[in-house]
């Protein structure tokens, strides 16, 4: 079955998350947007099917476009093995993924808290401020609850979800790489006391087909284009 992912080329963003799901389940598939940028908009615009998608990320998986990073993502849990098959597993698996979700959103107006369509310059002081709070009081808590996600795992804290990787781990690789890179002083505080996730990022890593993945020209770098933005003065904030 001919699976095609539709995101931006110049970014991780959401897509990214879909991207390691994709690579660790060894899925062939085309990232469309990095071969003809110009075929998202004109899908979008002029697909003509009966469901469309609302933004990038979406997937075409022979006959299904599916929309939106979490859905995306409890589809390839159910067919590839990266999330449990039974109905309370698979719940628990998305209702984590839809936590991430939220905190992604968290993350991404720490720099722009007033307009997606204004530059980070144009709103630094909201920012600062916006940016304040979440250091303060929002990152340590989403932070410290799939710490406590992990420390309580009946089979143990290697995994997100019972006793095997699911595409949760993987986003959760994801955010503390991106945390590391956005807020890399305040994540070195912040993980002296996430140690399970610290390790989760770790072991993620180590999976053959993501490290071969973080290696190879697939795996866009971070940049001040994307959800995770590097800006010191913003890593500066007490």
């Amino acid at each position: 079955m001919e699976t095609t992912l539709y995101y931006w080329p110049e970014i991780q963003g959401r897509g990214e998350f879909v991207r390691l799901a994709l690579e660790q389940a060894a899925v062939p598939y085309t990232d469309l947007g990095r071969e003809d940028e110009a075929a998202i908009e004109a899908f979008l615009n002029d697909a003509g099917i009966p469901t469309p998608p609302f933004a990038p990320p979406f997937l075409v998986a022979g006959p299904l476009v599916i929309a939106q990073t979490a859905n995306i993502l409890l589809y390839l849990g159910q067919h590839y093995g990266l999330a449990p098959n039974d109905e309370a597993g698979g719940l628990w698996t998305h209702g984590l993924q839809l936590t991430i979700a939220d905190f992604v959103v968290e993350i991404h107006d720490t720099h722009h808290p007033i307009a997606s369509c204004e530059y980070y310059e144009d709103q630094r002081a909201e920012a600062k401020r916006r940016t304040q709070d979440f250091l303060d009081n929002r990152a340590p808590k989403f932070l410290h609850y799939f710490e406590r996600v992990l420390d309580r795992n009946p089979a143990g804290p290697t995994w997100a979800v019972r006793d095997a990787l699911t595409y949760v781990d993987l986003s959760l690789f994801q955010i503390v790489a991106g945390l590391r890179y956005a807020f890399p002083r305040h994540m070195q505080r912040y993980e002296r006391d996430l140690p399970h996730l610290a390790a989760l990022h770790d072991r993620v890593a180590a999976q053959p087909n993501i490290a071969a993945y973080l290696e190879s020209p697939r795996r866009i770098p971070f940049n001040t284009m994307g959800i995770f933005r590097h800006y010191p003065e913003l890593d500066a904030l007490k």
